[in-house]
């Protein structure tokens, strides 16, 4: 997702600009601006089926509100359109939500955990970014919160425990 326009900070025309800040004036069009001091931690997302996987993704965003998500990317399915898992997948997956920072990777049930591991055993022959690390979080809850922590600016270690958390949040 690198090079993609993000979201930028903006500030009235009477505050200094910073690195971090486009001065934009109120009554100009905006553009949205690539700003470095934006790269986040990606979150991947591993489920057996790629309709999970992406409703999972969807419905974070939408909690999240802000319209400004980290980088996310998902890997559903065997990707031949089934229900399994695919480690190409997950490896284009990690890519794709790479900024530099990291990437947290949520998955579903036992053999994407294992598909999950197998890159990670072979990251540097796989060309994985550095570093990429599984949560081991419920789906759901997890990805929520991984979502939420890496959209917030967290590091990859924030991310990580923000998902891991789900299983000590309890609802009852």
């Amino acid at each position: 997702m690198s090079g993609e326009a993000r979201v930028m900070a903006l500030r009235p025309e009477s505050e200094e600009p910073g690195e971090d800040v486009a001065v934009v004036p109120a009554a100009r069009s905006l553009r949205v601006l690539p700003l470095a001091g934006l790269d986040r931690v990606g979150v991947v997302l591993v489920s057996h089926s790629a309709r999970v996987a992406q409703a999972v993704a969807e419905l974070a965003v939408e909690l999240l509100g802000t319209g400004d998500p980290a980088p996310l990317a998902t890997a559903g399915g065997d990707g031949d359109g089934g229900v399994g898992t695919s480690i190409a997948l997950v490896l284009a997956a990690a890519k794709q939500a790479d900024q530099g920072m990291g990437v947290a990777v949520v998955a579903d049930l036992g053999s994407a955990v294992t598909a999950v591991q197998v890159v990670l055993a072979s990251a540097e022959a796989n060309g994985l970014p550095f570093p990429v690390r599984l949560a081991d979080a419920p789906f759901l809850e997890g990805a929520v919160a991984a979502v939420a922590t890496a959209s917030a600016g967290g590091d990859l270690a924030a991310v990580i425990e923000a998902a891991e958390d789900g299983y000590v949040v309890r609802k009852l």
